[in-house]
């Protein structure tokens, strides 16, 4: 004799699962709303940093930069003056590079200022040559002799470690590691791309203003919260059909309870039996 099939869950216990359910998948949506007011808040800062530093007026790099390791992350962007030489036999070409779809490098020329210090300036962007490492066979050439900069402050980039690249190349642009291998002193924690130079030099393509979109996280955190409440309403929408449904004798509630058909399937039935002279 085989086994009982073991009685369905029903009554209070099914609808309490049915919530606990509910009240898991609206924490979720709750928690993904949150990670995208989040991201949208970064995003709204970096914009708003943007605006607030991107057109300001020059200022000389020792009154934004008091030491050679200085950083505050507030004077991203912002303009600085420079005045020195460039380190022409040093540039470095940073891979991976991506511009309208299309591959490239960054030109990366160090400027050794009046003072001895070095300080890194990204001159611009270098589509990908037709080589085997796609670099191209000449760069333009910084202007020779003292020259007066001004460029646009940025952190540093982390190092890539395990990536090699060909010699002249760089996989990020590691300030501290440059400025160790160039020797002297430098600053480690920010280089700079180039606003200007005079007097002027060949020039790559110059690198855009970041776009000031907040992207759609507003849109996303909303519709989380929207998923939330209509599980909330579909769960209360269950119940109710359930109440009228119990409220009916009980010879209907299994009719009641059954898929109604879609019109196209009792239509092709209908077909079936009027081919067999049913």
């Amino acid at each position: 004799m085989s086994a009982a099939a073991p009685a369905p869950v029903t009554g209070w216990r099914r609808w309490g699962a049915y919530l606990a359910l509910t009240l898991v998948f609206a924490l979720a949506c709750g928690m993904l709303s949150w990670w995208q007011w989040a991201r949208r808040a970064e995003t709204v800062d970096r914009v708003q940093l943007v605006e607030r530093n991107y057109d300001t007026e020059p200022r000389p790099v020792d009154e934004v930069l008091p030491a050679l390791d200085a950083w505050d992350p507030e004077a991203e962007w912002r303009p600085v003056v420079l005045r020195g030489e460039y380190l022409a036999d040093e540039e470095l070409l940073v891979r991976n590079r991506v511009r309208a779809a299309r591959a490239g490098f960054e030109q990366l020329v160090p400027l050794r200022l009046d003072d001895g210090a070095v300080l890194l300036v990204n001159r611009g962007w270098i589509p990908s040559a037709d080589t085997v490492d796609g670099a191209p066979g000449t760069t333009p050439a910084p202007p020779e002799g003292e020259v007066t900069v001004i460029v646009r402050l940025r952190p540093a980039e982390p190092e890539l470690p395990g990536r090699t690249v060909p010699e002249g190349q760089l996989s990020s642009i590691d300030v501290p590691g440059v400025v160790e291998h160039l020797g002297g002193e430098g600053y480690t924690a920010v280089y700079g791309v180039l606003a200007s130079e005079d007097p002027p030099g060949e020039l790559p393509q110059p690198l855009e203003r970041p776009v000031d979109d907040e992207g759609p996280h507003l849109s996303y955190a909303l519709q989380w919260i929207a998923f939330g409440v209509l599980a909330f309403i579909g769960l209360a929408w269950a119940w109710r059909r359930e109440r009228r449904i119990a409220s009916l004798p009980e010879a209907e509630q299994a009719a009641a309870r059954a898929p109604r058909r879609g019109h196209a399937d009792a239509d092709a039935e209908d077909a079936i039996l009027d081919s067999s002279g049913g």
